[in-house]
């Protein structure tokens, strides 16, 4: 038979044997079993990060360039004052000069060897009159 005195006691005591969650230090279990990444793997994440960033300012860097290369290229063309269609126009003209020259260039070689077969006939028949 147990004493009140007995019973207070053993209602009141602490099992030091086993072990007791403390409010403080409570914590959820997916907090417990959480993934810690070390400090290379978070070192990593920042370089991607910063990888990523500074492409996207590469490739926006070079759509840039591009611009302003047509940019430079249109200010080209303004500058010189004249139109796509006066352009070609004037390269229409080129090429019709190019095949005046170029049939004259021909009609210059023909002459100059209808005049070089002369000369060998004149010479041929000087030759034969000599003799």
């Amino acid at each position: 038979m147990t004493t009140p005195e007995y019973y207070e006691w053993w209602s009141k005591r602490v099992n030091d044997n086993i072990p007791r969650l403390r409010e403080e230090c409570v914590q959820s279990i997916e907090e417990h079993l959480r993934v810690v990444p070390s400090e290379l793997e978070v070192i990593k994440q920042d370089f991607e990060k910063r990888s990523s960033e500074l492409e996207k300012k590469i490739e926006q860097l070079e759509e840039e360039k591009m611009w302003l290369v047509l940019d430079v290229d249109i200010h080209k063309t303004a500058s010189l004052g004249k139109t796509s269609e006066q352009w070609r126009q004037e390269i229409m003209e080129e090429k019709t000069k190019n095949d005046q020259w170029e049939k004259k260039f021909q009609d210059a070689q023909a002459r100059e060897s209808a005049l070089a077969k002369n000369l060998l006939e004149c010479q041929n028949e000087e030759a034969r009159l000599k003799a």
